[in-house]
């Protein structure tokens, strides 16, 4: 039997940490609708361009052959995020998720703006249709739909460029048709998760909730009722001292949640730390003259054993392992070359003795890939002075993104090898400066 859901109006309360909160939520917006338009070595700030396989990162562009750092920097944030929630639970939910901004800062409020608090909302959604109904919604959600398809449409400019969604934009629809039905499609989706879906997001389809359950532990500081202060619940009785505790029953701690949950039940899978609970315990403890914080970031310790945080050894085995992750990340980026040069012998060759001038060669299959914002001239010079390169395929200059190959000898003079296989360097030069340098073997048999 299915069971019908229970629409949830949430009481906004604008409290101090709400403030807090609307400032880094309206701080993560503007870098999240600013990051596609600014501009950093000629690259957009972030692109995840996974039809042509590049990314950029802060105007550092990453290509296929940069996977491997893709993998551990993925890796790096995870261990971050499992440290994270380890100390302080599932406040990203709450505090820097699009999903919990866009809900809470924007169209919550548009929401509020036009049908008015919750209990109006409910009001409206549980009464007739009449000519204010209508008004009323079509209003809302024709604004849920359009700034939907504005997220649609700087949602698209990550995945494909700036320069790709203006020409979407202003160009006809025929000449990027496959762009216009993506637009189409993110708006429809946007607008359905936000208008229709909206917690459920959070409660159903993120996994992240569920990997709280496995990560909390009683020294975890999330967002916590204290039952040995609150409890047990009554109304206050000023003729009689009923010995009851600082909660008051009031429920205003479950109006504001938006995910529908009682914080005084304990740790819940679907809390998101937005802290709303808080700042709605606060207005009451302050008009009953008790402490503040009955709700607030605490630990199970804290509140039951009266202990304060402590890091445990798990916290640091997560900070080990994150500091060396972050260690090999940060090198291996500083080290990293703006060309990637691969050399090997040709397949199925050996040595080729010349006896005309007394030299010996070996034959090469070179492939750079150019990682930079900018086409590349370039020249390759041997390590070994004795060495002399002999291009059968040459070239010398390498295109923004791409690749070449390049097939030559290397010849060097009989009399200067000494054993049969040998180590051999070379410089990739570009500008007069060596951007990369790579070596291989060259075999020959050793002048005796």
């Amino acid at each position: 039997m299915s069971q019908k859901r229970e629409w949830i109006y949430p009481r906004i309360i604008k409290g101090k940490i709400y403030q807090y909160r609307s400032a880094v939520s309206y701080f993560f917006l503007a870098l999240l609708f600013a990051a596609p338009f600014i501009k950093l070595n000629g690259e957009q700030l972030i692109l995840l361009n996974v039809v042509e396989r590049k990314f950029v990162f802060f105007g550092v562009i990453f290509w296929p052959q940069d996977f491997y750092l893709f993998v551990l920097a993925l890796l790096t944030f995870i261990v971050f995020v499992v440290l994270f929630t380890v100390v302080f639970g599932r406040v990203f939910c709450g505090w820097a998720c699009p999903q919990t901004i866009f809900m809470e800062m924007v169209f919550r409020k548009i929401e509020n703006w036009i049908e008015g608090d919750y209990l109006k909302q409910k009001k409206l959604n549980e009464g007739p249709l009449t000519n204010d109904k209508v008004i009323k919604k079509t209003l809302k959600h024709g604004i849920f739909f359009l700034i939907s398809f504005f997220i649609a449409n700087i949602f698209l400019a990550y995945i494909i460029g700036t320069n790709a969604l203006f020409k979407i934009i202003t160009e006809p629809i025929e000449a990027h048709l496959s762009g216009f039905i993506s637009i189409c499609l993110f708006t429809f989706v946007f607008y359905l998760v936000f208008s229709r879906v909206r917690e459920l997001v959070c409660i159903l389809a993120c996994p992240y909730g569920r990997l709280q359950g496995v990560l909390l532990d009683n020294q975890s500081i999330i967002v916590a009722y204290d039952y040995e202060r609150g409890e047990p619940r009554g109304k206050i009785n000023k003729k009689e001292d009923n010995h009851l505790g600082d909660c008051i029953d009031c429920k205003l701690c479950v109006q504001v949640c938006p995910t529908g949950i009682d914080i005084r039940e304990g740790t819940q899978m679907e809390c998101i730390n937005c802290t709303a609970c808080i700042d709605a315990c606060d207005m009451v403890m302050e008009k009953i003259d008790r402490p503040l914080r009955l709700i607030g970031f605490k630990s199970e310790d804290e509140i039951k054993l009266k202990q304060p945080f402590k890091l445990s050894n798990r916290i640091f085995g997560y900070s080990a392992v994150l500091i060396i992750l972050m260690s090999v990340l940060s090198y291996l980026l500083i080290s990293r070359s703006d060309v990637k040069a691969t050399i090997l012998r040709a397949s199925g060759t050996l040595y080729q003795m010349r006896d005309k001038d007394k030299t010996v060669s070996n034959l090469y299959n070179a492939e750079l890939v150019n990682k930079t914002s900018r086409d590349l001239k370039f020249e390759i010079q041997p390590d070994d002075k004795n060495a002399k390169i002999q291009f059968i395929q040459k070239e010398d200059h390498l295109k923004y993104g791409g690749t070449v190959k390049i097939t030559f000898f290397v010849v060097m003079p009989q009399n200067v090898i000494k054993k049969y296989k040998s180590d051999l360097g070379f410089k990739l030069i570009s500008g007069g400066k060596v951007i990369d340098h790579f070596t291989t073997t060259f075999i020959a048999p050793p002048n005796n």
